[in-house]
């Protein structure tokens, strides 16, 4: 099958947004693809995998991800926690937050789920969030977008012969009303289309509201959280009129009270069935198991969840400035705030470059809560930032005791090592971040920071690869190759190292051709879009 070049990722990412057939419900609980379908022909998993690395390079060379390690390790951990209940745990899932405030999700090629931080900063509870996501997989495990690209084909047959029809008649009546009844037919032809289009999507959502309870509900989640989640957006739409815009979500996701009956009803039967349970979401441990493979805390060491503390992470990330993140919670000020309010206007005053307020702030709150993680790491990064390097790195020492080789952590550290700007300090972040980079090659923020650690700490070959291994990650593979390439020529590199860069040369080249053929130059792949 030949390749789709790399233009056709926005249309791939439309199919997503804008999903097709699907086939009736079925008793059991996940409905397979309708017999006969030849969906799965259309691409082979070996090119819908590369499609959907193709397209998460573009997205962060665009600068539209949020890449925050303790954001991505909540939403990830939610995301597999869904998707191990699910039809096809074992699928291939990659869960991603777009920086976008609007409200939207998708799912596409590849397993890949994007959610808008919009949606989070809108949702009340993980609930909503966890039944979004259930709603994005069953899309998933449903091929609803390879069977949207093969329905499009199949519409056009009866289309046409809707339009062929409607010229027959045409051709009976007088040639004045001949070129009228001509445009009628084509204006009905379209309007053909765009009902069996309408009719298609409705049957999509319906099965993935369907899937996606039952797969909610499998979780632990309260399987109205889907159904709470639409409410509120269909209440939002219908008591707002005149120039208001509705969300995107609702755009690509039609929401009516027919749909909101139904998931309530479906959720209330799934409640009798198994009563959902408030199980907690897993910690980012275990980083060398598979994620839907680590076990889920059990209720002797169940802690809370981190829902309210990711998503006033998210707020003040997502401001468009660090004054804006700060009036956010100024405008309306709260006497005694909820500790993860109070914790999102800390972030804020560090944003804005004020670190030694943000300390007290922080240290206050750690005081009734010294285990939480986001609080004690967001006090080891204010205490760096307020130029207090022993305490910082004795918060991080800490931290890293408590959980080792954790993710989030231990890039926060690797960063806070590097901006000491000392090759000791380079030293010891390399030998942080080792472990990490075995594991996860494909991580950006890993590579990059690895770079710099490499720099700092004399190992000027091993700084230039992981430069490398990061411009491809972030959709520079002309870049990379280059970098790749002087690094091959190089006198003191040695034969492992020569015999690695080489195989990541044949490996990236096809990219590279595809970039290309596609029209996109290497200026292009070098300019980032920053916020």
């Amino acid at each position: 099958m030949r390749p789709t070049p790399l233009l056709a990722l926005p249309a791939a990412l439309a199919l997503a947004l804008f999903p097709g057939p699907a086939a009736d419900a079925q008793s059991r609980p996940e409905a397979l693809p309708q017999m006969g379908s030849s969906a799965a022909s259309l691409i082979t998993p070996a090119d819908e995998a590369r499609y959907g690395a193709m397209l998460m390079r573009e997205l962060r060379r665009q600068d539209l991800l949020v890449a925050d390690p303790l954001v991505e390790g909540w939403l990830q951990g939610l995301g597999f926690r869904v998707a191990a209940s699910s039809g096809e745990p074992d699928h291939g899932y990659t869960f991603f937050m777009m920086r976008d405030r609007r409200i939207n999700a998708f799912a596409t090629l590849g397993g890949l789920v994007g959610m808008n931080a919009g949606l989070v900063l809108t949702a009340e509870r993980e609930d909503e969030v966890a039944g979004v996501l259930a709603h994005e997989v069953a899309h998933v495990t449903q091929r609803h977008v390879l069977r949207s690209a093969e329905k499009s084909q199949q519409m056009q047959l009866p289309t046409m012969l809707a339009m062929i029809g409607a010229l027959a008649a045409a051709s009976q009546s007088n040639s004045r009303s001949a070129d009228d009844a001509m445009q009628a037919a084509v204006v009905g032809a379209q309007a053909l289309m765009a009902q069996m289009q309408i009719n298609y999507t409705r049957s999509n959502e319906s099965e993935a509201d369907r899937i996606g309870i039952e797969t909610l509900s499998r979780a632990g989640f309260d399987p109205l959280g889907i159904a709470d989640f639409f409410g509120r957006m269909e209440r939002a739409s219908r008591g707002n009129t005149g120039g208001w815009q509705a969300p995107e979500y609702l755009r690509t996701h039609p929401v009516t009270t027919t749909r909101i009956a139904e998931a309530r009803d479906r959720a209330a039967a799934m409640s009798k069935q198994a009563p959902w349970r408030d199980t907690p979401v897993r910690d980012e441990g275990h980083l060398l198991l598979p994620a839907a493979l680590r076990p889920l805390p059990s209720a002797a060491n169940a802690r809370p969840s981190e829902f309210h503390w990711a998503r006033e992470r998210l707020r003040v990330l997502t401001a468009p400035t660090a004054r804006d993140a700060v009036a956010e919670y100024e405008k309306n000020p709260v006497t005694a705030p909820r500790p993860e309010v109070a914790y999102g206007h800390a972030l804020a005053m560090l944003r804005a470059g004020h670190a030694s307020e943000a300390v007290t702030r922080l240290e206050r709150l750690l005081a009734v809560d010294p285990t939480n993680l986001w609080l004690r790491l967001a006090t080891a990064e204010a205490l760096h930032k307020a130029g207090r390097p022993v305490e910082a790195t004795r918060h991080y020492e800490g931290l890293l005791a408590d959980n080792p080789q954790h993710r989030a952590i231990t890039l926060s550290y690797a960063e806070t090592l590097t901006e000491r700007g000392d090759s000791g300090s380079g030293q010891r972040a390399q030998a942080l971040l080792r472990p990490l980079l075995a594991a996860a090659s494909g991580d950006l923020l890993l590579q990059r920071s690895f770079a710099r650690a490499s720099e700092l700490a004399g190992d000027a070959n091993r700084a230039v690869e992981a430069h490398a291994e990061a411009a491809f990650l972030a959709g520079r593979a002309e870049d990379a190759l280059k970098q790749f390439d002087s690094l091959k020529h190089r006198d003191d590199v040695d034969y492992v190292q020569r015999a690695r860069v080489e195989a990541r040369m044949a490996e990236i080249m096809p990219v590279v051709l595809e970039m290309r053929r596609a029209g996109l130059r290497p200026e292009d792949q070098g300019r980032e879009r920053r916020s």
